[in-house]
C-alpha cells in the first residue's frame, strides 16, 4: 500500500508547538541533539550521486537538498539560541528554505560540506546547552512566520524533532531508491 502524502511529508509526525519541557524531556533533546550528526553521516557517508538526486517524494526535495537543508537550518539555529539568550525581546529571521535549496550550494554542492557543519554546530551548541541554567530554558524567541513564541527548551525539542524529520526523509529517498533498483 502506497504511503500517504501525510507520511511523506512527516515521516515521524509533526511536531507539536506550545508543550511544556521538563528538565528530563531537556536532557533527552539535548542527548538527541548532539548524537543527531552521528546517525546523519552513518546513513548518507557512503551515498553517491545516484541516491543523493532521488526525491523521499512527489514535489520534495532530494537527498542532497536534505542534507544542505540541515545545515542551513541548524545554523539559524546558533543565531536563535543566541538570540533568546542575548537580546530582549527576541526574534527569529525567517528564511526562504526552499529558494536556498535551489541555490548552487543547496543543490549541487558536495554533502561532506554540510556533514563538517552540522558536526561543528552540534557540537558547540550541546556544549552551550549543557552550561544553561534552568531559568535559560524559558527565555523565548519570537516566530513571526508562525506568529510563535518559542522557549529555549521548546526550540531545541524542535530541532531534536527536525533532525529526526529529515533522518526520515533521507531513509525515504533510500527506499525510493532501492525501488527504483529493482
Amino acid at each position: 500500500m502506497p504511503a500517504s502524502v501525510e507520511h511523506l511529508q512527516f515521516p515521524i509526525g509533526r511536531f507539536t508547538l506550545g508543550r511544556d519541557y521538563t528538565l528530563t524531556d531537556i536532557q533527552n533533546n539535548i542527548k538527541a541533539f548532539s548524537e543527531f550528526p552521528v546517525k546523519l553521516e552513518a546513513l548518507v557517508i557512503n551515498w553517491k550521486p545516484e541516491i543523493l538526486n532521488v526525491k523521499y517524494r512527489e514535489g520534495g526535495w532530494n537527498g542532497r537538498q536534505v542534507i544542505h537543508h540541515l545545515a542551513d537550518s541548524h545554523c539559524n539555529l546558533v543565531i536563535r539560541v543566541k538570540g533568546a539568550l542575548t537580546e530582549d525581546p527576541a526574534q527569529i529571521k525567517p528564511y526562504d528554505e526552499n529558494r536556498w535549496a535551489n541555490l548552487f550550494d543547496g543543490s549541487k554542492s558536495d554533502i561532506n560540506f554540510s556533514l563538517q557543519i552540522l558536526h561543528g554546530v552540534h557540537a558547540r551548541l550541546t556544549d552551550l546547552f549543557l552550561n544553561l541554567s534552568t531559568s535559560d530554558w524559558q527565555l523565548t524567541t519570537y516566530h513571526p512566520g508562525s506568529k510563535h513564541m518559542f522557549t529555549l527548551a521548546e526550540l531545541l525539542a524542535m530541532y531534536a524533532w527536525h533532525g529526526q524529520h529529515h533522518l526520515g526523509h533521507l531513509k525515504l529517498v533510500e527506499q525510493n531508491f532501492n525501488n527504483l533498483k529493482k
